[in-house]
């Protein structure tokens, strides 16, 4: 097919064309592009022809690349882009029939002049908006492949993606809530990442991490001699580090009471003080807090200052926990245990009736438990085939237990929680026969499993323990 632009006469009919023409087989082979197309991907064509047009999208040259989205979709595409230098182009890329060979041909035209005097520049603008946020959620879709909390096909997880990509088109607070292990802070950088803000930091601070007496210089920094064995020229903050991009505050329930004010400045007015000094600071980061406990019920105990909760709860994410996601579960522990298959060298796979427990399970833990149980597995399998029998004890007996108990139906709820427990208890005692063995099966302290055999007047034979 290289026949076709051998002629130079051919070429140089092409190369007086200001649109960029860029040419490649169906299989995305390149092979041939005019000066235009050079000056637009500001590349020799001789470094290109003979590459392929999916290693060019991976290097970065073609992003994303008009050619691959043809060959995908055998289609017309049209695009907005914007180059380097701050030029838009409108891409447009065609799937031909040419001496009964397949061939992708792309133009781009230069469309910044006309749109700097277009009665349409606001509109498309809009449309430039649009199309970006498109290609970040196609690269997202892409790569969260790699990502646990982001594995699912069921409606609630699709809601999920739904609300993500909203977050991203838009520069407001986001609050991310759920239980612990669900993937809060990958939710929180996949936002960022999908969104205007991809290029610049992602800084993410754990607010229980750091103890209450640093974190107020750990978050805004401070001035030179602010206080005792502070750094003699000053230190930026970790607000100060996210300008234009995004500071992540994990935990932010965590959050001390006297810096609950500073925070609100900082959502409020873009501004914040470092310690030690007499003049605000502005700052463009965007917030995104996350949090395991009910914000609310802590503003109603005086934990929480109310304004700051309504203005983190601006745009919500709540992450579902694993038992609500039982659509899901084969997806994620089929992906799992690929993924340490690979890790360990192993060949492991579930039996069917291991795959009906694993399901069964309500994974209290989330996803973090999975992945350290499925991990767990692959390492101490004793076949190749798990069983059953290879699955923790905890589980099994969750399992067993859960489909043995009985509820009076004319027991109040507080009533039938003591009579479950007590029922629990019985039970895992009489499948352990030691009060250690029990108490870690339901997930308690030696000592409180202890109280509750008292409670409920069970003897235990302290030869067993």
């Amino acid at each position: 097919m290289n026949d076709l632009f051998d002629t130079s006469a051919f070429q140089a009919i092409l190369n007086v064309i200001d649109d960029g023409l860029f040419f490649s087989t169906n299989d995305g082979e390149v092979l041939w592009l005019n000066q235009a197309s050079e000056k637009i991907l500001n590349a020799d064509k001789a470094e290109i022809i003979g590459m392929n047009v999916y290693d060019l999208e991976e290097q970065g040259l073609l992003n994303p690349s008009v050619s691959r989205r043809v060959i995908e979709s055998q289609s017309t595409v049209s695009t907005v882009q914007s180059s380097s230098g701050g030029n838009n182009y409108l891409v447009t890329g065609y799937f031909l029939e040419v001496e009964e060979k397949e061939l992708i041909v792309v133009q781009s035209r230069d469309i910044t002049k006309a749109l700097e005097t277009s009665e349409e520049l606001e509109e498309t603008q809009h449309l430039l908006r649009r199309y970006s946020q498109e290609i970040r959620s196609m690269q997202f879709a892409a790569s969260s492949e790699q990502d646990d909390a982001l594995v699912g096909q069921g409606p609630v997880f699709q809601r999920l993606l739904h609300l993500m990509r909203q977050a991203a088109s838009v520069n407001t607070t986001v609050l991310v809530t759920g239980e612990t292990g669900v993937g809060k802070n990958v939710i929180a950088e996949r936002v960022h990442n999908m969104s205007e803000r991809k290029e610049e930091p992602f800084i993410h601070i754990n607010c229980s991490a750091i103890p209450e007496s640093l974190i107020e210089s750990e978050l805004f920094g401070y001035v030179k001699g602010a206080f005792t064995g502070a750094h003699t020229g000053g230190k930026n903050g970790l607000v100060q580090m996210a300008d234009r991009g995004t500071l992540f505050l994990d935990e932010i329930s965590e959050l001390p009471l006297h810096l609950q004010p500073k925070l609100l400045q900082l959502l409020q007015s873009k501004t914040f003080l470092p310690v030690g000094a007499t003049a605000l600071e502005k700052v463009d980061t965007r917030i995104i807090a996350a949090t395991n406990k009910d914000l609310y019920q802590m503003v109603t105990e005086g934990k929480f200052r109310e304004d700051l909760y309504y203005r983190l709860n601006i745009l919500s994410l709540d992450l579902p926990p694993l038992r609500e996601r039982k659509e899901d579960l084969l997806l994620l522990l089929q992906k799992k245990i690929s993924y340490f298959n690979h890790i360990h060298r192993q060949n492991r796979s579930f039996s069917q009736k291991a795959l009906e427990i694993l399901q069964d399970y309500r994974w209290p833990g989330n996803i973090r438990e999975l992945e350290n149980v499925v991990e767990r597995l692959v390492i101490t399998a004793r076949d190749d085939e798990i069983t059953s029998d290879d699955l923790p004890e905890t589980i099994r007996y969750a399992i067993h237990a859960g489909s043995s108990l009985t509820i009076d139906q004319n027991l109040t709820l507080p009533e039938a929680v003591e009579d479950v427990e007590k029922q629990l208890v019985k039970q895992a005692y009489q499948n352990h026969q030691t009060t250690r063995k029990a108490a870690a099966a339901l997930g308690v302290s030696q000592s409180a499993f202890m109280r509750r055999l008292q409670k409920y007047g069970v003897t235990a034979d302290r030869e067993k323990f």
